[in-house]
């Protein structure tokens, strides 16, 4: 069973958790070493369906429906928020990175992420970014493409900057954290804003900042 702590929300169609970074939400190709989050809630929720996924990496807000009916929340899926720090001082306070991205087996494809600066440091900034599209390690790749990568990001980040950040906060695993998810209830019709609460870890290093 789940703690109930981690449960962000929960009716009769509907169940959001709060994903912890270094967690698979569903089994890939590859071996897994401990059961994957979906496979784990199954367990308590038989009829579970996945409607929408994070990078392992990744915390935060995931939405699964219990039932059928409980389904029609993935077309519902109005706004996901993403909180993330990354390197440089970004100049502009708020704007959208269009990219083509490259998407398995589809070639390049559009890609659009909006964002806002919510602090500024010497050399870090803290976003909120809001994803239109769902591509591959989107947010990731879109920062790293105007030059201001996620910090400990070790495969589009900044290697020097990583090292320094990495021995000065006894950190590894760079900060991205699905904040919050709007939707539309598939039953009730009832707009939802589910919110997870930040990792310890990115708050820790936010308030030495």
């Amino acid at each position: 069973m789940i703690s109930p702590d981690r449960i962000l929300y929960e009716d009769d169609h509907l169940l959001a958790v709060n994903k912890r970074s270094g967690e698979l939400v569903v089994k890939g190709k590859g071996k897994v070493e401990k059961l994957p989050l979906f496979d784990f809630l199954k367990k308590d929720y038989p009829g579970l369906r996945v409607m929408h996924r994070l990078d392992f990496e990744t915390s935060g807000v995931v939405v699964f429906a219990k039932d059928r009916a409980g389904a029609g929340a993935r077309a519902g899926m109005q706004k996901k928020l993403y909180r993330a720090l990354v390197v440089g001082r970004v100049a502009q306070r708020s704007g959208v990175i269009d990219k083509k991205l490259a998407a398995r087996g589809q070639g390049n494809v559009e890609a659009s992420t909006k964002y806002k600066v919510l602090k500024c440091w010497k050399d870090l900034s803290y976003i909120e970014a809001e994803i239109e599209t769902g591509r591959h390690h989107q947010i990731r790749k879109h920062f790293a493409n105007i030059g201001h990568p996620l910090v400990l990001d070790s495969v589009y980040g900044d290697e020097k900057f990583n090292r320094k950040f990495g021995r000065e906060f006894k950190m590894s695993k760079f900060f991205l954290h699905a904040f919050s998810v709007e939707l539309k209830h598939p039953i009730t019709g009832k707009n939802l804003r589910i919110e997870a609460p930040m990792p310890m870890a990115f708050e820790s290093v936010l308030a030495k900042l």
